[in-house]
């Protein structure tokens, strides 16, 4: 006879184990996750942002100088041009008598405004920013009462810490935005304007159509946060005409104020690189604004 304690051994005995399922660990599957999709966020976003340069530069190749190619703006339409003499100068006291407005050359200030990516709050003297776009600058001109907020933000990010290139209010402008570049202009109605990349393409810093190739942007002589203000008065009949100003001894051998170095390359003095930039523009027939 099978005791009672035996035959609790024997179903003992008979029993299956029971495995014990260990907890999942949820914490780090979600980390993992959220590391993963992190850096599926940020490479999908270099991608875009890289795809959106390469589209960007495909789409303004043309629109780059070269020497089989030496001024695109002439495929921009709009552009104004008009040829000028280069490195006359005139004195900090002294107005000039230009033909558009904003000017695009001519007599200028011996000092140039700086134009290592200046975003300008207040006007400036005119006869400033023309002796930058000698230097292979381009300007860009807004109107203050008609570019504001998010419109004026897009400028901006064309202009912040881009070398040779200024941005500033301009009073009395004639449509909302003015592009400036030596002997060059486009005045336009929309930021969103793909001329306004074009031109800033065709026209910063190149060699064929601005006269003192090697010139700086930068100078000490020059206070962007104190800049000389834009005079809103009209001109008056003691400013200097188009073809006055004073060819500075600098200009002539190639040099700068403040001994900057300048003009052509190989010592040639700061004239048009071979020749002057363009056919003979019209003037833009336009009164002046308030000031000048």
């Amino acid at each position: 006879m099978v005791s009672g304690k035996s035959s609790k051994n024997a179903r003992a005995g008979n029993r299956v184990p029971i495995a014990m399922s260990k907890p999942k660990p949820w914490g780090t599957i979600a980390a993992v996750l959220a590391v993963l999709v992190f850096a599926g966020g940020v490479f999908g976003y270099a991608y875009v942002q890289n795809s959106e340069q390469a589209d960007k530069r495909a789409a303004l190749a043309e629109y780059t100088p070269s020497e089989t190619n030496k001024d695109p703006s002439e495929k921009i339409q709009g552009v104004v041009k008009q040829n000028y003499e280069a490195g006359k100068h005139v004195s900090g006291a002294q107005r000039v008598a230009y033909d558009h407005f904003p000017p695009i050359g001519g007599p200028h200030d011996e000092v140039w405004a700086t134009c290592t990516g200046v975003v300008y709050p207040n006007p400036v003297r005119n006869e400033n920013m023309v002796h930058s776009m000698e230097h292979g600058a381009v300007w860009i001109a807004y109107h203050p009462d008609q570019i504001k907020g998010a419109d004026l933000d897009k400028l901006k990010v064309r202009a912040q810490g881009q070398q040779f290139t200024m941005l500033s209010p301009y009073p009395g402008l004639d449509k909302p935005i003015s592009l400036q570049a030596w002997g060059r202009q486009l005045k336009l109605d929309s930021v969103d304007d793909p001329r306004v990349d074009q031109f800033i393409s065709a026209l910063r810093r190149n060699q064929f159509t601005y006269p003192e190739v090697g010139a700086t942007c930068a100078t000490n002589a020059f206070d962007p946060d104190n800049a000389p203000p834009f005079v809103a008065e009209k001109p008056g009949p003691d400013a200097v005409p188009m073809d006055g100003g004073t060819k500075a001894p600098d200009e002539k051998t190639g040099g700068q104020p403040g001994g900057q170095p300048g003009g052509q390359p190989g010592g040639q003095p700061g004239g048009q690189p071979g020749g002057q930039p363009g056919g003979q523009g019209q003037p833009s027939g336009q009164n002046p604004p308030p000031g000048g």
